[in-house]
């Protein structure tokens, strides 16, 4: 099943999925920029400043999601030695990195006139600063390290040392006193978000996904095009 992995048995795959997600990307933007931004309802304290939750709540979980899945592949890769795995965290940890910065600048940008304040050192927005922090450092250990082998290694104890903050951020509004709400969406349980701001809310994060999956694409395609050229030159 690992075959699956190898540069030249995905490429055709992936050329066609960027021509998929970019027929539909743009519609599924119009649409979800449209519930985000004139369907939905004002928040009844907040006003329309309640409106940034479209962008900086999506950009969390995909922050947390990319280390997740960096993580994941790497102690995969730890275990059955599979390179594609790195280059595939590779491809992945600019975009994790890009919505884990966007979901600070507008939880700041949010926090303003819903707090009073730009910035708080409360465990959530300290945990996500650490996070950002954890990839900055995971992209720098592939421009530091010239050696691919020790590249690996580094990166991968990176990702492995980082992931302990992830649920320090998933449970940080129930452990400590913070200026965050706990969570209004739950996957086992009631959620407390109206169907009125949970539909936009859904669409824009179906939007971001298409967009970092497009990106992603992208980057990985370049990555193959890269080792194709290495191995010629072998060769």
């Amino acid at each position: 099943m690992f075959k699956f992995f190898s540069a030249s048995n995905i490429y055709s795959f992936i050329q066609k999925l960027i021509k998929f997600i970019n027929s539909i990307f743009f519609l599924i933007l119009i649409i979800g920029l449209t519930f985000a931004l004139v369907l939905s309802p004002p928040d009844y304290i907040q006003g329309d400043s309640v409106r940034i939750m479209y962008v900086h709540v999506p950009s969390a979980w995909l922050g947390l999601a990319s280390f997740s899945v960096i993580t994941l592949l790497s102690i995969l890769n730890f275990i059955f030695k599979i390179k594609n795995f790195y280059f595939i965290n590779k491809s992945i940890a600019p975009i994790g990195l890009l919505f884990t910065s966007l979901a600070i600048v507008t939880g700041s940008l949010w926090g303003q006139p819903t707090w009073g304040t730009w910035w708080a050192w409360d465990a959530r927005l300290t945990s996500m600063l650490i996070l950002m922090l954890f990839y900055v450092f995971y992209i720098l250990s592939f421009k530091l390290i010239n050696n691919e082998e020790t590249t690996i290694k580094v990166s991968s104890i990176i990702a492995i040392v980082g992931s302990i903050n992830i649920p320090i951020i998933k449970y940080s509004v129930d452990w400590w006193n913070t200026l965050h709400q706990p969570a209004s969406i739950k996957i086992s349980g009631s959620s407390s978000i109206h169907s009125a701001m949970l539909v936009p809310l859904l669409l824009m994060l179906l939007v971001f996904l298409l967009y970092a999956a497009l990106i992603f694409l992208m980057k990985y395609k370049t990555e193959i095009i890269r080792i194709k050229k290495k191995n010629i030159k072998r060769i």
